[in-house]
């Protein structure tokens, strides 16, 4: 199986060149789409130089600034649409998604329309350094998206996917309007509308191990009020009794 991982980027020099490493230690068919918003550390530069080490097996997708985390996924989604791969994922650059996942997400690909690394099914888990607080924090909005939306799934709010490429092309992506994280909340969602067969791979969340994060309150109070602004845009689908299929 050809699989392209996107990795979107702003401010990730320390981590880009190591986890570029890690992942090509893989026995896997692997090539890696790297989509930076013009980092100030120099990230894009890094990210060329990788390009130049590795031909053939890692893109580079330069844009203008930081034009956030939807925008980034949708544009790279669409620029492999037509390429000869098999599958496409979705991976951070911090090392919060442990490299060697990919290896059962992608053998679980086989029978699935799309994977998620879960957090929340059994053999999953977040960070064991996080505090009481932080891990309530996470629970909770992953339980109020999944609650209201009503999706059979453990984790809807992670961002470690794998999906078919013929599954994102039968997807109205253009429809797809959030801007920030609630994003990973609105393609699961349409997932499930469209019925498509998903699969829940546990997965340990790690904090990152170097930078800094960029996940705020402000984010996660504008993430909880989209999360009804979803619900609203997809209440055709929704109409129609259609509901995701887990596996």
């Amino acid at each position: 199986m050809h699989l392209v991982v996107i990795i979107p980027t702003y401010n990730e020099a320390e981590n880009l060149p190591k986890l570029v490493s890690a992942l090509f230690t893989l026995p896997l068919d692997l090539n890696l789409l790297v989509v930076d918003d013009n980092s100030p550390d120099g990230t894009g530069q890094i990210a060329d130089g990788l390009a130049a080490s590795y031909p053939g097996r890692v893109r580079v997708m330069h844009r203008a600034g930081k034009l956030g985390l939807s925008t980034a996924y949708l544009q790279a989604f669409a620029s492999l649409m037509e390429d000869s791969v098999d599958a496409i994922g979705q991976m951070d650059a911090d090392f919060s998604h442990d490299p060697t996942a990919l290896l059962e997400m992608v053998k679980r690909l086989e029978t699935c329309d799309v994977v998620l690394g879960s957090r929340y099914i059994t053999g999953g888990s977040t960070d064991v350094r996080w505090p009481i607080w932080r891990k309530a924090l996470s629970a909770w909005g992953n339980f109020y998206a999944r609650s209201i939306l009503q999706m059979p799934l453990r984790d809807v709010t992670g961002g470690f996917r794998l999906w078919r490429r013929q599954t994102l092309q039968a997807m109205p992506l253009e429809r797809i309007k959030a801007t920030g994280y609630i994003f990973l909340v609105e393609m699961a969602y349409l997932a499930c509308c469209l019925q498509f067969k998903i699969g829940e791979v546990p997965i340990y969340f790690a904090d990152r191990r170097w930078g800094k994060s960029k996940m705020s309150f402000r984010i996660q109070a504008e993430a909880a009020l989209w999360v009804w602004q979803v619900l609203w845009n997809f209440r055709d689908l929704r109409r129609q009794g259609r509901a995701g299929r887990v596996q």
